[in-house]
C-alpha cells in the first residue's frame, strides 16, 4: 500500500469491506443520539437531489425519526425533504422516486433561480467581471446550503450533509456549499458501499446505478463526476479499500486530497501548520 494511501484511509475511516445492516444501523443510530443529547433539535433537514448519496442519507433520517417518535410516544420529530431546483432539474422524475420510497415527515420545493440569478448579477456588476459557469455553479451549491440552514432554523432543526469517503478524498464539493452541514451520517464509506446499503434497504435499483453527477455548471448540464474528476469511482473505492490500483489513477486521487486539503478544514489561524506543509 502506498504511503499516502494508508494516511487518507485512517483519515477519512474507510473499511475494506463493510456488513451493510451494520453501518446503517450506525448512522441511524448517530443521528438519533445527536438529537437526544440536544432535546431542543427536533428535526433535521436535507435536500434531495435524486442521487445515490441524498437518496440513502435522507431514508437513514427517516427511520431515524420514526424511530424516535415512536420511542418517545409522539410524533415530535421530523425529517425535512427539500427540493432544491435551479429552474427545471433535468432528473426531477428520479428525485419524486426517490422521495416516493423514503417518504419523509414534510417536503418543501424552492427554486433557487431567482435568488441565484440575482446574487451574480449583483456581484457582476459591482465587480464588472463575467462570472465563470463553474463560480455560477458554486453559487448554487451556496444558496442550496443557506435554504436548508434557513429551513432549520424555522423547524429547530439540524443540517444533514451527504459528504462519504469518495467524496472527501477528491475535495469534490463546494465549500461552505454541500460541504457545509452539522451531521456527516455517511462519512467512512464510500460509493461502492453506499450503494451495498441501498440494495440491502431494497432502494428501487436506478436510484443507485445511476451516474453521479453536481449537474451544477450551465454549460456542462449532467456532466459525470468521474469525467470532472479524472478517474472513476470504481479506482477511487479501490483505492480507499487499500487495494493495488494504476500508478496515474493513484496519483490522480492523491493530487485531488492534497489540493483541497483545505476544505476538509476550518478556517486558518495563527496556530494551524497544516497549510505549510
Amino acid at each position: 500500500m502506498r504511503p499516502l494511501q494508508a494516511e487518507i484511509i485512517k483519515e477519512l475511516g474507510v473499511k475494506p469491506e463493510i456488513d451493510p445492516k451494520e453501518e446503517f444501523r450506525r448512522s441511524v443510530d448517530f443521528m438519533k443520539e445527536y438529537l437526544k443529547k440536544y432535546p431542543f433539535m427536533k428535526s433535521m433537514v436535507l435536500g434531495i437531489s435524486g442521487g445515490q448519496d441524498s437518496t440513502l442519507c435522507g431514508y437513514m433520517a427517516q427511520c431515524a425519526v420514526n424511530e424516535l417518535n415512536e420511542e418517545a410516544g409522539s410524533d415530535e420529530y421530523s425529517f425535512i425533504a427539500v427540493r432544491l431546483p435551479y429552474g427545471v432539474q433535468m432528473d426531477e422524475q428520479d428525485c419524486q422516486d426517490a422521495l416516493a420510497w423514503m417518504k419523509p415527515s414534510v417536503t418543501f420545493a424552492v427554486n433557487i433561480k431567482d435568488a441565484v440569478d440575482a446574487s451574480v448579477a449583483s456581484v457582476e456588476s459591482a465587480s464588472g467581471k463575467t462570472m465563470s459557469a463553474f463560480l455560477r455553479g458554486n453559487a448554487k451549491a451556496r444558496e442550496r446550503m443557506k435554504v436548508q440552514y434557513d429551513l432549520a432554523g424555522l423547524y429547530q432543526g439540524v443540517v444533514l450533509g451527504t459528504d462519504h469517503a469518495a467524496e472527501a478524498v477528491t475535495g469534490f464539493y463546494t465549500k461552505h456549499g454541500d460541504g457545509a452541514c452539522d451531521l456527516a451520517p455517511l462519512y467512512r464509506l464510500n460509493k461502492r458501499q453506499g450503494r451495498s446499503i441501498l440494495k440491502y434497504l431494497g432502494c428501487p435499483e436506478h436510484l443507485y446505478l445511476k451516474k453521479p453527477t453536481a449537474d451544477l455548471e450551465d454549460d456542462k448540464p449532467q456532466i459525470p463526476d468521474e469525467v470532472a474528476l479524472g478517474v472513476t469511482y470504481e479506482d477511487i473505492d479501490n483505492y480507499l479499500e487499500g487495494k493495488e490500483i494504476g500508478e496515474e489513477q493513484a496519483t490522480i486521487i492523491e493530487n485531488w486530497y492534497l489540493k483541497t486539503e483545505h476544505k476538509r478544514n476550518g478556517a486558518i489561524t495563527v496556530f494551524d501548520q497544516w497549510w505549510k506543509k
